[in-house]
């Protein structure tokens, strides 16, 4: 095991900000995993599950039970944890830019197209390395604008040419869910299981630019450029995983987590530790373009006429916004059937502002899928 410093920002007379990463295993004798706690730096309960899970790899790689690479960063922003206003942490936007943290990362697959142009073949294996020899130069040659372009770089370096790459996030208030590409479904789906995600969504490409899909979007965009006489399989399996709210910093939720992740890594010839059966999923794979999204339709006092973990159907009564003032109330109704899997911690909303999601199964979104 060795620990990297990665410096960010490190000009006289500014803030200076360092990213550290954890290193177990031997590169390149193995599938290489990559791990990032709280790219969304007040989405908390990921650093915890990090912690667990840097305890328990020192103890695989000391015993010589880690086959491969595992990268793991603890803390995935050090710009965003540095940022309070008074007194409150905020972690999801850059506050000198007003940009997400999760989105805008180099999408490298319109680059690599030019670059390699004649030089694929039959062989899928062949295909592969080349392609992650050139992905790794294409990241390279970014040149950041600023400090958070720097951050976005750093990470992405560490992660472009990886086999796995786990980004732990948490909602404002939710149940544990993921999200992951429409290819990498099936072999995602235990690890699904295994965390008991009460909503699993899929999509091949959800708008803006977050990291996973920088890191995993690519394979199925140069597959679908080259044709199927050019084997391209989707050779990183990117998975964004919601550790329920960000209130849910809890050691036994960590543990559990960090073991259900583990678990997985063992199935997939990483790490040589006991395994357990795939307990029953608690829901299937389903579209993020059949996600609703439900927002205030005026300014008020949120009242929850529905709970997380509630299914609803088309036409049923999920909040009520009242209005303090003319004690107007709107009553804000779900559309399609589906799962209330995620809502907003906040009482007092805008107009506009969001209010919950609920997961559904017949897709009807396009465009941008994610929340701002």
């Amino acid at each position: 095991m060795h620990t990297t410093t990665h410096p960010i920002a490190t000009e006289t007379g500014s803030a200076n900000y360092r990213l550290t990463s954890h290193h177990y295993g031997v590169a390149g004798s193995g599938k290489k995993v990559y791990i990032q706690a709280s790219l969304h730096a007040d989405e908390v309960p990921a650093m915890l599950v990090a912690h667990v899970l840097r305890r328990e790899l020192e103890r695989l790689d000391a015993e010589g039970r880690i086959h491969g690479e595992v990268i793991l960063v603890p803390a995935a922003n050090p710009i965003g944890l540095s940022q309070l206003v008074h007194g409150t942490p905020l972690g999801r936007f850059d506050l000198a830019t007003g940009i997400n943290f999760n989105r805008g990362f180099r999408h490298v697959a319109d680059e690599l197209k030019n670059a390699l142009a004649g030089r694929l073949g039959p062989d899928a294996a062949a295909n592969v390395a080349t392609i992650r020899e050139e992905a790794r130069a294409a990241v390279a040659r970014w040149e950041p604008a600023g400090h958070m372009d720097t951050l976005k770089k750093t990470l992405l370096a560490l992660a472009i040419d990886a086999d796995i790459v786990l980004d732990l996030h948490s909602d404002n208030e939710a149940l544990l869910h993921v999200y992951t590409g429409p290819a990498l479904a099936e072999r995602v789906a235990p690890l699904a299981a295994l965390l008991g995600a009460r909503a699993y969504l899929v999509s091949a490409g959800s708008g803006g630019e977050p990291f996973d899909e920088a890191c995993s979007r690519l394979w199925w965009d140069l597959a679908e450029h080259a044709g199927a006489a050019t084997p391209i399989p989707p050779a990183c399996v990117a998975v964004t995983v919601e550790l329920r709210g960000e209130m849910d910093v809890r050691y036994d939720y960590a543990q559990q987590d960090a073991h259900a992740l583990l678990q997985w890594l063992a199935r997939e010839g990483i790490v040589d530790v006991p395994q357990t059966a795939v307990p029953a999923p608690l829901c299937a794979a389903s579209p993020l373009e059949a996600v609703e999204p439900l927002h205030a339709p005026q300014s008020g006092v949120l009242v929850f006429l529905k709970a997380l973990g509630d299914a609803v159907k088309a036409g049923d009564a999920v909040a009520d916004v009242v209005n303090p003032v003319t004690g107007a109330t709107a009553t804000v109704r779900a559309s399609r059937d589906g799962l209330l899997f995620a809502s907003t911690a906040h009482r007092y909303l805008q107009r506009g502002m969001h209010i919950c999601k609920i997961a559904g199964t017949t897709p009807f979104r396009s465009g941008s899928l994610l929340s701002q």
